[in-house]
C-alpha cells in the first residue's frame, strides 16, 4: 500500500518499449486524432488503460455462473448505463459488446475528436486549438481540455463559446472551414498541412484578441 498523500499512476505503461507494431499503431492513432506531438503516447496509453478495466469487469461478470441477482446484476447494470452514457454502447448492448470496443472509440469520444466530428473545426488539430484557446464550451461551461470525455448528454450542448468570435456564422474562419469540408474540395491536397498550420495560427491569434474571464467581471463602481 502506497502513501496516502502519494497518488498511484492510473495510466499502464507498455510491458515492452520497442514494439515495433505497437508504436507504428500508436504513431497513426497520434496523427489520426491529432494528439501532442509530444506526449501524444500517454494519451492513447490512458485510452488503452481505460479500455482495460472495461473489459476486465466485463469478463469478471461474464465468467460469473449466475450474474444475475445480488450485487453482480447492479454492477453488470451500471457498467452498461455507464458505457451507454459516455456514447461507447447502445441501449440494447449487452456484456459481450464491452468486449469489442476499440481504442480507436474510446479516441473519439474526447473532446477534441467530437468538436471536430460535429463540424465545428476543419481538423483535428484545429479543434485542440480551439479548445485550449477557450473557443468551445459546453452549455455556459467553457472547456479547455481536449482529452475531456463527453457524455451523450452533453453533445447537444456543444458549441462555440458566447465570447469567441467564432459564434457569428459570417467569420471568415467558419465560411473557409466549410469549404474545406465539402466533398470535392482541396482539404485532401497535399498542401493540408500548411493550411492546418495556418488555421492554428489564426486561432492563437484571435484567442490573443479575444476577452478574458477577468475582462467580462463588472468591476467595483461600474
Amino acid at each position: 500500500m502506497g502513501h496516502p498523500k502519494f497518488a498511484r499512476p492510473k495510466t499502464d505503461r507498455p510491458t515492452h518499449p520497442w514494439k515495433e507494431a505497437r508504436i507504428e499503431e500508436e504513431h497513426r492513432l497520434k496523427e489520426q486524432f491529432g494528439l501532442k506531438k509530444i506526449g501524444g503516447m500517454k494519451e492513447i496509453w490512458r485510452e488503452k488503460t481505460a479500455l482495460r478495466r472495461h473489459r476486465n469487469q466485463a469478463m469478471k461478470l461474464i465468467g460469473r455462473v449466475d450474474s444475475t441477482e445480488g450485487h453482480y446484476a447492479r454492477e453488470k447494470e451500471d457498467l452498461l448505463v455507464s458505457l451507454n452514457r459516455k456514447g461507447l454502447l447502445h441501449e440494447d448492448s449487452t456484456l459481450d459488446d464491452v468486449l469489442s470496443i476499440t481504442v480507436e472509440q474510446m479516441l473519439s469520444r474526447r473532446l477534441q475528436s467530437v468538436v471536430y466530428f460535429k463540424g465545428l473545426a476543419p481538423s483535428m488539430r484545429s479543434a485542440r486549438s480551439l479548445i485550449v484557446h477557450g473557443h468551445i464550451s459546453i452549455g455556459d461551461q467553457r472547456m479547455t481540455v481536449p482529452g475531456y470525455k463527453i457524455l451523450r448528454s452533453e453533445e447537444e450542448e456543444l458549441g462555440y463559446s458566447p465570447g469567441s468570435p467564432y459564434i457569428d456564422p459570417k467569420h471568415a474562419f467558419r465560411k473557409e472551414m466549410e469549404e474545406r469540408r465539402m466533398p470535392g474540395s482541396s482539404s485532401d491536397d497535399q498542401d493540408q498541412p500548411d493550411a492546418d498550420a495556418e488555421f492554428v495560427e489564426q486561432i492563437k491569434a484571435d484567442a490573443e484578441s479575444a476577452p478574458t474571464i477577468e475582462d467580462t467581471i463588472p468591476k467595483e463602481g461600474e
